[in-house]
């Protein structure tokens, strides 16, 4: 075998002469006196022990196994004169460094499979969240046809909160423009100076509405009170158009109840007034108003200033008499009622003006119209367009002669106009007629 391994050590020469390696191997073996190894041709142990001369066809048969044996050694290892030795130990090495190709198409199968995983997740999502907002969509239809009821009043509160902050936006931005402007509401116009007189009241009457029914738990106890009664926790703005008649007839009939409260406050006041030299003519005013009639604006205009001073201007009324103008004007209770008093008769003049300086009563639309006359205190229910242009121009005509220390007068124009006019007689005692 030791044979064997340096003859493949040796093999990567240029070519083996066999003949000469056979006889430089049997002189090698014939000059010794002993042999110290048995030489094996299928792996064989050698014995280190002294023995006698073997002979030389012993010798040959050894060497021929030699021969063999470095043969076959070759023949497995795949020896070729043409290509280097390798080692008889060792089996062929893999190639120890990677191709850039194989990288970058081993690279380029992970990013494809990453990007249709991607894609896949992507799709599924889309699927998902499509199928989720149609149902969603649809799902009021549903509700619809199974709670009809309960659907109409959603429908009516969704709108409502839709058309409320749609107002209020508008109202941030008026005031905005009211309080930058050099003129101050002045500046205004006859739709902008409604709803900055309107939205403050609809805003503190409906909050605690919109933050009940926005609450978790109490929302669903707290949505049904507020539809059992709309008139008292909502606005006009969730009404339906039933329900917006209904009660701006309820708040109408509210209101004239105090016409006759406020008018004997104004014949209580007549004697302290004497000294003043319209006493006769205002004493005449209230006795046509006594009787049925009303006064001409010519002759309001004569005796305003009556209304500067004395028992009749804002600071010397009494409390009743001032309480019951707060109820004449459907305004909020407050503590400072002389207060609301003189802001809500200035907003209403420039209201006036506004109406003048847009080209008159008679350009107003009709649903303009009957909140003009609604606002101030003339029910516009049974009257003809007609009717209330003419009840309105003798208003404007009032209101725009006047100046602010007459605030007064125009506070109780409601009364000096419309007392004894038929469409307020009929909305406070029609009832009692039938």
């Amino acid at each position: 075998m030791a044979l064997a391994l340096r003859m493949a050590r040796f093999s990567a020469g240029p070519a083996i002469r066999w003949p000469q390696d056979r006889r430089r191997l049997i002189r090698l073996f014939s000059a010794s006196d002993c042999v110290p190894m048995i030489l094996c041709s299928e792996r064989r142990e050698f014995a280190t022990k002294p023995s006698t001369a073997p002979n030389k066809t012993q010798i040959k048969r050894n060497v021929a196994a030699e021969i063999t044996s470095v043969g076959k050694v070759i023949y497995e290892t795949g020896w070729d004169a043409n290509k280097p030795q390798m080692s008889s130990h060792t089996s062929p090495n893999p190639p120890t460094s990677k191709k850039p190709e194989d990288d970058k198409k081993r690279k380029d199968t992970a990013e494809t499979i990453k990007s249709k995983r991607d894609q896949m997740r992507d799709n599924m999502q889309d699927y998902i969240f499509t199928r989720y907002f149609n149902y969603v969509k649809n799902y009021d239809k549903v509700l619809e046809k199974n709670f009809p009821k309960a659907m109409q009043l959603y429908r009516v509160f969704f709108d409502g909160v839709k058309t409320f902050f749609g107002d209020m936006k508008r109202f941030l931005k008026i005031a905005r423009i009211a309080n930058d402007s050099p003129q101050g509401i002045r500046a205004l116009n006859r739709q902008e100076l409604e709803l900055y007189m309107q939205m403050p009241r609809d805003m503190i009457k409906v909050a605690p509405a919109l933050i009940g029914c926005s609450l978790p738990m109490v929302g669903y106890a707290f949505f049904p009170l507020v539809f059992w009664n709309p008139r008292t926790f909502l606005t006009s703005h969730f009404w339906t158009p039933e329900q917006r008649s209904e009660y701006q007839m309820y708040y109408m009939k509210r209101r004239l109840c105090h016409n006759k409260p406020v008018f004997r406050c104004l014949q209580a006041k007549l004697k302290a007034t004497a000294a003043h030299p319209k006493h006769a003519l205002f004493a005449d005013i209230l006795g046509q108003l006594g009787s049925g009639t009303h006064p001409t604006p010519e002759m309001l205009i004569d005796v305003k200033d009556i209304f500067v001073d004395g028992p009749y201007s804002l600071l010397g009324m009494p409390r009743k008499h001032v309480k019951n103008l707060v109820n004449l004007h459907g305004l909020p209770s407050s503590l400072f009622k002389r207060h609301r008093l003189h802001e809500h008769a200035f907003l209403v003049h420039y209201m006036d003006q506004a109406i003048t300086r847009e080209g008159g009563v008679h350009n107003l639309p009709l649903p303009a119209l009957r909140y003009s006359c609604y606002l101030r205190g003339l029910n516009p229910e049974s009257l003809s367009n007609e009717e209330m242009i003419e009840w309105l121009r003798n208003w404007v005509k009032v209101s725009t002669s006047i100046q602010g220390e007459h605030i007064t007068l125009f506070l109780h124009l409601p009364i000096l106009l419309g007392y004894n006019h038929p469409s307020n007689w009929k909305t406070i005692y029609g009832k009692e007629d039938n």
